[in-house]
């Protein structure tokens, strides 16, 4: 294990995580981001525009809005250059996960239980690296996934050990449309009731008292 590896954010929930000055960029972001209620998706470093750093987060809820990705700009912007962890000049890109999300927590391919991924492994797992398919449960050490288009002889369900998957997306469809649209309009009207009573709740205070 490297000391980059032994370094990283204790905090940091996520079972897919980015490596060299990514991974170095990870960690200095993913406090800020836990710190205004906000969790890291993803950090990447391309080489778009002259050079981006694209940093892919949401709220706890899993929601994020062009008002999210402001705030979450306005967090890290001071930070990082502070810190400075890239020597070149770049653009900052805050963004959201999409529909097609990224799947880098086990909470992740829990709430997408039912809907298509592809998933590439950093090992063999059944004499493959790349799947797609459903994925039918997400357990404690593995996602069991039943694949869409199986070879003649292999067997359509297999189980992806969490520590071997490198990279996880979620495949657009429709039905992952109507579901994502219908878990963000549930997340956003809980948050807008949260608010109100919250609100209610400071009202109701006698700033005298």
């Amino acid at each position: 294990m490297t000391d980059l590896q032994l370094a990283q954010d204790e905090g940091d929930d996520r079972i897919i995580r980015e490596s060299g000055i990514d991974a170095r960029i990870a960690m200095i972001v993913g406090p800020v981001l836990r710190g205004i209620g906000y969790r890291l998706v993803r950090v990447r470093l391309m080489a778009q525009n002259g050079m981006t750093l694209q940093i892919m987060a949401e709220r706890n809820d899993g929601t994020m809005d062009v008002e999210g990705c402001e705030e979450v700009s306005r967090a890290l912007s001071p930070v990082l250059d502070v810190e400075d962890p890239i020597e070149k000049a770049y653009h900052l890109e805050i963004s959201s996960p999409g529909i097609d999300r990224p799947l880098v927590r086990k909470s992740d391919f829990t709430a997408w239980q039912g809907h298509v991924a592809k998933i590439e492994t950093s090992v063999l797992v059944a004499n493959r690296k790349r799947f797609r398919g459903k994925i039918a449960e997400a357990g404690d050490n593995g996602v069991e996934i039943v694949r869409d288009q199986p070879a003649y002889g292999e067997d359509p369900t297999v189980v992806l050990p969490y520590d071997a998957i490198g990279e996880a997306r979620l495949v657009l469809t429709d039905d992952l449309v109507r579901d994502a649209l219908s878990k963000d309009n549930r997340a956003r009207k809980d948050a807008k009731k949260h608010r109100g009573e919250t609100e209610d709740a400071d009202e109701a205070v006698d700033p005298q008292d």
